[in-house]
């Protein structure tokens, strides 16, 4: 028998070959399970790629973004790279360009030679009392320029305590490099002085990084003259003459001493010079006693500290000459440029006499014949008054070179914008010597009428500056001198932050003056310098019509308002131009401001124009302007039927008062002997969404830019309100807050003075005046009213501002609403100095 097979049950699975698949339902849950783990490692590689391509991306525009800020714009510049040039424009190339000084002179060129006057009384009373750079400090009685014509001549006087410097110069042109210039200084006591004091004047030549000074010497101590070189100036030659009693006279008895050393910047010359003073020189009269008198002797750097940052500057040449004398004297300084081959006499003397008198007289006749003070009835002193607020504006033109410090949000740091020239008029000489944005367009308003090209430069620099965003740093701080005046915290311009764009009024006034006298020569360069100028308007307009929108349709609101508003009363909005005015009392998005409203009405009008005459395209500026001057969208967006008033909008309660900050001390702790306490906003009703009730400046806006229809009836609240001593109105001119507002003169911040809150401010009241005389010049219900508030308001700040120069010695930044008096800084003759548009009419 063969042998039993084993019996395999029939309940097992059979063990499958190596080769042999499992069933279908395994495979597919396997492949499933492989699928999803591919796709979801393959998901995860593409996030990763997209994450770093955006990463890159996102570096790569946030990068490109940043460079914007300091980006210029890319069309051909307004002005020609060498416009300023000794080549291209000799007469204006050497000037006082320098507003922060005294007295001084350079030229427009990037690093110029720059010469200035230094002065101080010798044996005083108190310690050295340097007098360089204007500082309100000085307590002078009263300095700046009678007559200055901008371009060939100044006269200007100081008076300190208990004497009073004339300087004076003269231009003569020759050469290829601006020509000859001198100086003129006479000295003379006041009558009320007890004796002839004794003085010390220090005339300076210093480079600017190039160029050099050579000394020369005489009789040991006395510098006779400075020659030198430049790339701008070629060979020159500064010489000091020797001090006289009057023109002809013999010359006086004087002590001789010079400084020659290096400075690493022009901030610096004044400090340098006090580190050089020393007692130990003897002044010897012929009659009198021997007296040791303060002089420059060897410079002597002040000592490092460690915690200190040594100035790595290059260093330039720096030369000074003082002449110590007992008034009365005058001196002449005499530069003469190499190039003057064919000079027919010296500059100085009786010659010099004869230029300045042709020129004072060529000035007389053409101021007459600008502003006709004279055929208005004006007396000769306050004609004198005109000539000085024009002289000021003028003689206060500076040129500044050098770098903006800006930021922008995509900036972790500020940067350093690029490099640019700035020929621009200055606020005040004091306090101000710079550039302003808002405050130019209104200085070109009267330069203009006296020279149409000084406002077509000075316009094209600032347009020129403008960077590819359209966008224009509304404070200009170029150089280490400009950079000196400015607190810390104000050096950094932002992107964001606008400022009024005022020099659409100059532009304006160019146009009228070009359509009115189409064929005088003056005027026709007007039409090719708006055809350079159009490309960057356009990109500037634009910028203001997109950063500065409101949140409704044609709504706008300035950005930049300070974001501490624990610390304010009412958080500052600098960028308006109008600084502590009281907007919304709460910041936010959902702000409506009128007066930015109204300049953009302006504007647009005004670029329409501009289209037109040059044959561009124009039609979308027109339904701009004329939707911003509908007056029915500007009372739906601002007009406050509950106060008969137009009013920004926003996040606003009137409920908010300054208090002592409260301290807590735990339990336990003693309590500070003197708590270090400070005054805190403190919010009584919260805020909501309203009307700002506040009734100034900023209420008139629709008035002042002539946004108003004549028949509007919103005209005879705004006149009544004008007109109500117990608002707006005041004998000195127009207040800039309502003496019935709560902020009336109230406190921004401990440290804070009230400063738009009811003083009386110039331009302001310039725009109110020009208002009323074009609504009285027009049809309407109200063209009588206009004419008599016209009467009245031009009246009482003519004289106000006459009578305080008169009082004071200065045109004010601002005045008193209650007594009128000049205050501020001082003297202020940027847009005060309209004063004379005024008295002209001149509109």
């Amino acid at each position: 028998m063969g042998r039993l097979r084993k019996r395999i049950s029939t309940d097992v699975a059979p063990t499958p070959w190596r080769d042999e698949r499992p069933p279908a339902f395994h495979r597919k849950e396997k492949k499933k399970k492989l699928d999803v783990g591919k796709v979801l490692i393959n998901i995860s590689i593409g996030l990763c790629i997209f994450s770093l391509i955006w990463f890159f991306y996102a570096l790569y525009m946030r990068s490109s973004l940043a460079k914007r800020v300091m980006t210029l714009h890319p069309s051909p510049p307004v002005l020609d790279a060498n416009s300023s040039s000794a080549k291209v424009s000799p007469e204006r190339f050497w000037g006082s360009y320098r507003p922060q000084v005294y007295f001084g002179m350079k030229t427009r060129s990037p690093n110029s030679m720059v010469t200035g006057m230094m002065w101080m009384r010798q044996f005083p009373d108190v310690d050295i009392n340097l007098r360089h750079t204007c500082e309100q400090g000085d307590r002078l009685k009263g300095y700046g320029w009678l007559m200055h014509d901008g371009k060939t001549f100044g006269v200007q006087e100081i008076r300190d305590s208990d004497f009073t410097l004339t300087t004076e110069f003269v231009k003569r042109m020759g050469g290829y490099h601006g020509g000859d210039w001198t100086w003129r200084i006479t000295a003379k006591q006041h009558s009320s002085a007890p004796q002839a004091p004794v003085v010390s004047l220090m005339f300076y030549a210093a480079a600017d990084t190039q160029g050099s000074l050579t000394a020369h010497v005489e009789d040991k101590t006395r510098l006779a003259s400075i020659t030198g070189f430049s790339e701008e100036l070629g060979n020159f030659k500064i010489t000091f003459r020797k001090p006289v009693t009057g023109e002809l006279s013999s010359a006086k008895y004087a002590s001789y001493n010079y400084l020659q050393t290096r400075s690493p910047g022009l901030e610096q010359l004044s400090d340098i010079v006090k580190h050089s003073l020393t007692h130990r020189f003897v002044y010897t009269p012929p009659s009198g006693e021997k007296r040791h008198y303060i002089a420059v002797d060897t410079y002597k750097p002040p000592h490092h500290q460690n915690t200190q940052k040594k100035d790595v500057r290059k260093e330039s040449d720096f030369v000074l000459h003082q002449v110590t004398i007992q008034l009365p004297f005058q001196i002449e300084v005499l530069f003469e440029s190499g190039s003057f081959h064919d000079r027919p006499n010296q500059l100085v003397g009786s010659i010099m006499t004869q230029e300045l008198e042709k020129r004072k007289a060529e000035f007389d006749v053409k101021f007459e014949e600008t502003f006709g003070l004279e055929g208005k009835g004006f007396t000769r002193v306050q004609v004198r008054f005109a000539k000085a607020a024009l002289s000021n504006m003028l003689g206060g033109m500076g040129y500044f070179h050098g770098q903006s410090v800006v930021q922008s949000l995509y900036n972790e740091y500020p940067v350093l914008y690029p490099e640019g020239a700035l020929f621009t008029a200055v606020p005040s000489r004091s306090f101000f010597p710079r550039g302003f944005l808002w405050d130019e367009g209104f200085h070109q308003l009267l330069l203009s009428r006296w020279e149409p090209q000084v406002t077509r430069e000075a316009v094209g620099h600032w347009i020129d500056l403008m960077n590819i965003e359209g966008w224009i740093p509304r404070e200009q701080i170029l150089g280490d001198e400009a950079r000196s005046k400015v607190p810390t915290e104000f050096v950094v311009q932002r992107n964001e932050n606008a400022n009024p764009p005022t020099l659409f009024l100059a532009l304006e006034q160019l146009i009228d003056q070009l359509s009115d006298n189409p064929d005088k020569a003056s005027f026709q360069p007007t039409l090719p310098f708006l055809r350079r100028l159009f490309p960057r308007l356009k990109t500037w307009f634009e910028w203001y019509n997109t950063t500065q929108t409101g949140p409704l349709p044609n709504s706008y609101r300035w950005r930049g308002r300070d974001k501490d508003t624990n610390v304010f009363l009412n958080p500052k909005t600098l960028t308006s131009g109008l600084d502590d005015y009281p907007r919304a009392s709460h910041p936010s998005a959902e702000e409506r401001h009128v007066d930015l409203h109204c300049w953009m009405a302006l504007a647009s009008g005004i670029m329409a124009r501009i289209s037109k005459l040059l044959g561009e395209s124009h039609q979308d500026y027109e339904v701009t302007h004329q939707i911003l001057s509908d007056n029915d969208l500007l009372n739906e967006l601002h007009w406050a039927e509950h106060l008969h008033a137009y009013s920004d909008f926003g996040n606003h309660t009137h409920a908010v008062s300054l208090q002592q900050e409260k301290i807590y001390v735990p339990p336990g702790q003693p309590r500070p002997q003197f708590p270090m306490t400070r005054l805190v906003r403190s919010v009584r009703k919260a805020p909501k969404q309203q009307y700002v009730n506040a009734l100034g400046y900023v209420s008139l806006f629709p008035f002042l830019l002539h946004i108003l229809q004549p028949d509007s009836p919103k005209l005879e609240h705004i006149f009544r309100e004008m007109r109500d001593p117990d608002k707006l109105w005041t004998p000195y001119g127009l207040r800039s807050l309502s003496k019935s507002d709560p902020m009336y003169m109230k406190r921004n911040t401990e440290h804070d003075a009230p400063y738009w809150r009811g003083p009386i401010w110039i331009n302001i009241n310039y725009l109110a005046v020009r208002a009323l005389h074009h609504y009285k010049t027009v049809d309407g219900p109200y063209q009588e009213k206009a004419a008599g508030l016209y009467e009245e308001l031009r009246t009482n700040i003519i004289n106000n501002v006459y009578r305080q120069y008169v009082d004071t010695g200065y045109i004010w930044e601002q005045y008193n609403d209650n007594s009128g008096r000049g205050q501020g800084s001082h003297p202020f003759t940027g847009w005060s100095a309209l004063t004379v548009l005024m008295m002209a009419e001149q509109y």
